[in-house]
This record gives structure tokens, C-alpha cells and sequence, in this order.
């Protein structure tokens, strides 16, 4: 029987000068980063932020269910394992396969573990997937000892490679009927409950993270799955898909994980959740059964006030909101994300009416971006009654509309977009964030 592991492999990165552990996050994070965590290599703590990693997840159990393989999914960043006993285990079991999950930040990191991996297990062949396939498909192929690299989403394309295909596999995307006939995404007692974002307020552990869709029609510049898991779109020129979860899959699948974990609120992790009144609709129904607290990622413009209240009085105790920039010129000529920010801040208004909690995003340092208006950002968060938030640095992804405008495109989406004159280029927001505002210190910037 064939033997195939879906790996997310450890990327520990060194101690700061705090003394405490940093660690990546990769799969699972539609911007992947480094942080400061509390666990260390070996050691697991609760409370870093980990993402359940969806991808590597639903492709275990499809191609489980498609091809009769011997399946195993091993989360190495949620066991906070070492790199020794990592290579342990991969060289112990004698897989025929080995799936990795790659994006722009962990990449350089990657590379090491696929040498390693094949220096230890030679016998195993080593597939690629996941945003970096997109730019790097054919050069990862040439440079390093690689099997198949896989483009998109990749349930099918897994399938193909078990079945012999080999080199650069083309996008195979799941039909609406596919993803509602496919089996829930790998979860077992090893994991389930120590995936967790703690934003918006209100989580309560154990936490589990679902979608309810895949896809977002939006175009932003900086948003990589959109553009290269969900949907063939680097450039943002072409027409992004969204697909539903059925109401009756989500419940199914929600009320069989509840009951067997004993979950104490749910977060609908979708690149965007509330898209449509009629989607929240029947989610919010769903919800109203199942009966456990939950928030989720939303759009502060796609649905009704209505709905929004529909969602308080369901169980929805909060939900984190993009925003990006607090100028509307940014808005609109770089980051291209079609929001009226003074109808945006009423929203956040009436959400905090409705007593839910509201965490907002949003990233400074984009092309073209000046200092004044990165500031305007600053001035529009103080602005909103918002219970948190975060900023990051905007980070430059394959794969996004972004990298492609840095590699000498011009984009007619994207016409304030410029990375020719005072742009920092850098692949991890969180140290992008940290350059930039040394960066404004060094400028006597208050």
C-alpha cells in the first residue's frame, strides 16, 4: 500500500533577546511569518498563535478516500517539535510521498528541509504545493530534489501525482459539488485542540478553526490564496471564484467535531465570510442548533445591518475586519479593495452597538504608500471603537499582484502602485513592520 505523509515541517528560527523561542507559522496562514511563541523546540505551550493548516488538511483525507493510500498528517508547528525528532520520524516510516506546504517567507528555510528530507529518506518523493509553486514551479523542479510541484488547491493534483503524474501540475480546482461530496478535513485528538487565534475577544479554548467557503472575489493587492490557492489570478486581471459550503456540510461536519471535542467557540477562518446575506444566512441557522459561541473573518460592506444582527443573536460574539489603510486614496490606487472607509467606520459603530467585539487589520509600508499616509492609517485606527487590532508591514508574496508590480509589471488595478522609489521589499510583515518603524525613528518621525 502506498504510504504518503502530509508534512508541515518545524521551522524554529533561534531565541530573542528576551530569551524566548521564534518560530514560523506556514501552512495554515495566508501570510505566513515568524513570532515570538511560548513554546520551544519539544515543549508545547498553549497561546502562540497557530493556524489549523486547511490545504495540507482536506487534501489528507481526499486523497485517502480517492486513491485507498496509507494517509498520515503530521503538524510539526503544532507539536512544536524538534528538528531531530523530525527527521527521526520521516526517516523511520519510509514514506513513498512527502507533501510540503511552501509560501515567499518560509521559503529559504524550506529548502533546507527538502535536502535534508531527501538526504535521510531518499526512497521518498517530495511534492511541493502551496502559494510558491506559482513563481518558483519549474525552477524548485531543476534546483532541488523535487518529485511534482503542485499549482493551487490541491485534493486532485495530489491524486494525479499518486497516479504518476510528475513535474509542474497544473491548477485542478474542486468543483462547488466536489468540495460538498469531499470528506472533512483531517483532525485527530493529537492536534484538535491546540489550534488557536485568540482575535477577535471572546475565543475560549479549545477553539475550532473551520471555513464555510473558499475564495474571495476581492483583488487586494497584497493577498495571496485568492489569487493562488483558491483561484489562478496573480495578476488580478482575471475573475476570482468563491465557492460555498453547503449549510447542511458545515453542520454535519460541525456538530460531529463539537461532539467529539467538546469545542467552546468556533472561528469561521474564510478569506471572507460574510459575502453574501444569504451564505451568513444559513450559517447563522446552523449556528442557532449547534448552539457554541463563534466569530469569524468578515468585510464590514458585503452584507446587511440585518444580517449583522442575525449574526449576534445566532452565537457571534465578534469578527476581525480588513480595512488595510486608513486613506481612502491608498484604498482605492493600491490596494484596489473597493471599500468606502467612512461606511466602513459607521459599521464598526453599529457592530459595537450590537455588543460584538471588532478586530480590525491593516498594513502600512505599501507601494507607493507615503509617510503621511501610512500616519492617516495610525489617525483612523485611534478613530474606531475597535477592541483590537493589528498592523503589519505589507509583505511581498509570489504569487500577488504585489510581486508581480515588483518584478517590473504595471498593473491597470493597481495605478498608485510603485516599488521604484523608497519601497522595502521584504517578505515577512512582521519584519518589514519592525524595519519600517525603525526606519520613521531614524527620521525624528513622532
Amino acid at each position: 500500500m502506498t504510504k504518503v505523509l502530509f508534512s508541515n515541517p518545524p521551522w524554529w528560527i533561534g531565541k530573542s533577546a528576551e530569551g524566548l523561542w521564534i518560530s514560523g507559522v506556514r501552512a495554515g496562514s495566508r501570510w505566513p511569518f515568524i513570532q515570538t511563541v511560548l513554546s520551544s523546540p519539544g515543549r508545547y505551550v498553549f497561546g502562540d498563535y497557530l493556524p489549523y493548516p486547511f490545504f495540507q488538511g482536506f487534501a489528507a483525507t481526499y486523497v485517502r478516500e480517492k486513491t485507498g493510500a496509507e494517509v498520515f498528517f503530521r503538524d510539526s508547528i503544532a507539536l512544536r517539535e524538534s528538528y531531530e525528532k523530525f527527521f527521526t520520524y520521516v526517516a523511520y516510516e519510509k514514506f513513498d510521498f512527502i507533501f510540503l506546504e511552501s509560501s515567499s517567507p518560509s521559503w529559504e528555510h524550506d529548502k533546507e528541509i527538502i535536502r535534508q528530507i531527501h538526504e535521510i529518506a531518499p526512497q521518498s518523493k517530495i511534492v511541493i504545493t502551496g502559494p510558491i509553486t506559482i513563481a518558483k514551479g519549474e525552477e524548485i523542479l531543476s534546483s532541488l530534489p523535487v518529485h511534482a510541484c503542485i499549482k493551487g488547491e490541491y485534493e486532485k493534483g495530489s491524486v494525479r501525482v499518486l497516479e504518476g503524474e510528475t513535474g509542474l501540475v497544473d491548477f485542478d480546482f474542486l468543483s462547488s459539488e466536489e468540495m460538498n461530496a469531499a470528506p472533512p478535513f483531517f483532525l485527530d485528538a493529537l492536534y484538535a485542540k491546540r489550534y488557536w487565534d485568540g482575535n477577535p475577544l471572546g475565543q475560549r479554548k479549545p477553539q475550532l478553526q473551520m471555513w464555510t467557503s473558499r475564495g474571495c472575489p476581492y483583488k487586494c493587492i497584497f493577498c495571496v490564496w485568492p489569487a493562488t490557492m483558491t483561484g489562478n489570478d496573480p495578476d488580478g486581471h482575471g475573475k476570482r471564484r468563491v465557492r460555498f459550503y453547503r449549510p447542511e456540510y458545515v453542520e454535519n461536519h460541525l456538530r460531529e467535531l463539537v461532539d467529539r471535542y467538546h469545542f467552546k467557540t468556533v472561528y469561521f477562518d474564510d478569506d471572507t465570510f460574510n459575502l453574501t446575506d444569504k451564505h451568513v444566512l444559513g450559517i447563522c441557522d446552523v449556528m442557532r442548533r449547534i448552539k457554541v459561541p463563534w466569530a469569524a473573518m468578515c468585510r464590514a460592506d458585503t452584507i446587511s445591518l440585518d444580517t449583522w444582527k442575525e449574526m449576534r443573536d445566532s452565537g457571534c460574539f465578534g469578527v476581525k475586519i480588513g480595512f488595510e489603510s486608513g486613506n481612502q486614496t491608498v484604498i482605492d490606487t493600491i490596494v484596489n479593495k473597493n471599500l468606502n472607509l467612512e461606511k466602513a467606520r459607521e459599521v464598526v459603530f453599529e457592530l459595537k452597538r450590537l455588543g460584538l467585539t471588532v478586530h480590525g487589520t491593516f498594513t502600512i509600508g505599501l507601494p507607493g504608500e507615503t509617510r503621511e499616509q501610512m500616519f492617516d492609517t495610525l489617525a483612523f485606527i485611534k478613530s474606531l471603537p475597535l477592541d483590537t487590532y493589528q498592523v503589519s508591514g505589507t509583505a511581498v508574496l509570489e504569487g500577488t499582484p504585489l510581486h508581480s508590480i515588483q518584478s517590473g509589471a504595471r498593473l491597470e488595478r493597481y495605478p498608485g502602485a510603485s516599488t521604484q522609489e523608497g519601497f522595502l521589499e521584504e517578505k515577512d510583515g512582521v519584519v518589514k513592520l519592525v524595519k519600517l518603524v525603525q526606519n520613521l525613528s531614524s527620521q525624528n518621525v513622532p
